[in-house]
C-alpha cells in the first residue's frame, strides 16, 4: 500500500479575515484546522501529518492540536506559503511514497478526494483536485479593459490536497529555493521543472475559508452533513 504523508500549511496571518488567524476560527464549535486535519488522520494511507504553524505557535502548539493524534508533528512555518511547505517537507520521512499538501483553511475535504489524489500521485504524476469553472471568465489589463475571454471548458478551479511523489516535490522545492521562486501552489513549482500534473475530481464543497462569508457557508454545509 502507498505510504502517504500530508503537509498542512497553517502559518498564515489571516490578512483577509481582519487579522484573525482563520486556521483557529471555529466552525460549529471546532477549529478550522482541526476539521481540516481529521480526514487525513482517519485515512488508512496517511502515516505522517506535518503542520506548519506560525513560529510563535509552533513553539507552544495549542493543546487541542497535539491531542488530535500521535501522527501529528508541528514545525515552524516561514514568511511565505512556499517557505512553510519546504520547511515541513524536511520533516517528512523518506519512507513516504506520496506527499500531500493541504490548505489549513479547507475544512471540508473528504476521504474520497484524498483517495483520488493519492492513487494518481502513486502513478508518478503530480495531482491537483479541481472542479470545472462554470462562470464566464474575462481577462483584463491594468485599466480593467477586457482583452480576452478564455474557453471555460479548459479551465478548472484548483483545490487541495495536491499530491506528489516525494522525490518530485522535494526537487521542485530545491530548485525553487535555488532560483528564488515562490508560488501560490506547489503544482506550479513542479510545472516549472517539467513535472507532469494531472487533475482529478475535487468537490464543490471543498471550499477555502478566506472571508466571513465563506465561514457562514462552511457552517451551513457542515450542518447539512450532520445526521
Amino acid at each position: 500500500m502507498t505510504r502517504a504523508a500530508v503537509i498542512v500549511a497553517a502559518a498564515g496571518g489571516g490578512r483577509r479575515m481582519g487579522g484573525l488567524r482563520k486556521q483557529y476560527l471555529e466552525l460549529l464549535g471546532e477549529p478550522v484546522l482541526a476539521r481540516a486535519l481529521r480526514p487525513f488522520l482517519l485515512h488508512p494511507a496517511v502515516e505522517w501529518v506535518v503542520v506548519a504553524l506560525p513560529p510563535e505557535d509552533a513553539a507552544e502548539p495549542p493543546p487541542w492540536l497535539l491531542e488530535l493524534g500521535p501522527a501529528i508533528r508541528v514545525v515552524p512555518g516561514g514568511d511565505r506559503r512556499t517557505d512553510s511547505v519546504r520547511l515541513a517537507l524536511a520533516a517528512v520521512p523518506e519512507a513516504a511514497d506520496v506527499v500531500l499538501v493541504h490548505d489549513a483553511a479547507r475544512p471540508l475535504v473528504t476521504g474520497d478526494v484524498i483517495d483520488r489524489a493519492i492513487r494518481a500521485a502513486a502513478g508518478g504524476s503530480g495531482v491537483i483536485p479541481g472542479v470545472p469553472v462554470e462562470d464566464t471568465i474575462k481577462e483584463v489589463d491594468a485599466d480593467r479593459r477586457v482583452v480576452g475571454t478564455p474557453d471555460r471548458s479548459r479551465l478548472w478551479r484548483a483545490q487541495t490536497p495536491q499530491a506528489f511523489p516525494r522525490a518530485l516535490l522535494a526537487e521542485a522545492h530545491r530548485r525553487a529555493l535555488q532560483d528564488g521562486v515562490a508560488a501560490t501552489d506547489d503544482a506550479a513549482l513542479v510545472e516549472r521543472i517539467g513535472g507532469r500534473i494531472v487533475v482529478v475530481d475535487g468537490s464543490p464543497e471543498n471550499i477555502k475559508i478566506t472571508s466571513p462569508t465563506d465561514r457562514v457557508l462552511a457552517e451551513a454545509m457542515l450542518r447539512g452533513r450532520s445526521p
